[in-house]
């Protein structure tokens, strides 16, 4: 909802099919987090979005979400890296599939659906090694870029590195084992 609009809690029963209680305890929990305004005798509203708020917002974000960063690094269990390293991979994965549709040639999208697949099993074989995380990011990251700018040849260059930067390192851990 866009913010200043008004929040109507009979349309909201309706459209939810729940009962008032429920949407009131999800309005004060909304209240709580600064999304939405209770004003007595007048209504609820989504609240404003404004700049001091972004920047108060972003005061405490950087100091906490720098403090995770540093005990995260300092903290991390093998499952977590797992975990991580599986995030990454399943981004990787709806970057690419995304891509494949948005090619809108249908038989380009099985076929690189077939590659994909292929791809993620190599993945998976050297899943335990700490695999180009950083790269992969800042490729993604290019990629999407040249794709939302429309420009065609940057796109083609930077996946041509990404799909070739995959190869090597999958190439460097296999040939290590």
């Amino acid at each position: 909802m866009p913010p200043g609009s008004v929040v109507e809690e009979a349309r909201l029963r309706e459209e939810l099919e729940i009962g008032r209680t429920p949407i009131r305890e999800a309005l004060q929990r909304l209240a709580l987090e600064n999304l939405v305004k209770s004003i007595p005798h007048r209504g609820t509203f989504v609240t404003d979005v404004n700049i001091t708020d972004l920047a108060r917002i972003t005061e405490v974000r950087v100091v906490l979400e720098a403090h995770a960063a540093r005990l995260a690094a300092e903290r991390i269990a093998p499952a977590d890296r797992a975990g991580i390293q599986d995030e990454l991979m399943r981004l990787d994965q709806r970057i690419h599939r995304q891509i494949y549709r948005a090619a809108r040639n249908s038989f380009l999208e099985n076929t690189l659906e077939r590659y994909m697949n292929l791809s993620l099993r190599l993945w998976y074989l050297v899943v335990d090694q700490e695999v180009r995380l950083r790269e992969a990011v800042a490729e993604h990251v290019e990629l999407l870029k040249a794709v939302l700018a429309g420009d065609a040849s940057r796109a083609e260059d930077s996946m041509r590195r990404h799909v070739t930067g995959f190869e090597r390192e999958i190439r460097r851990v296999l040939v290590e084992r």
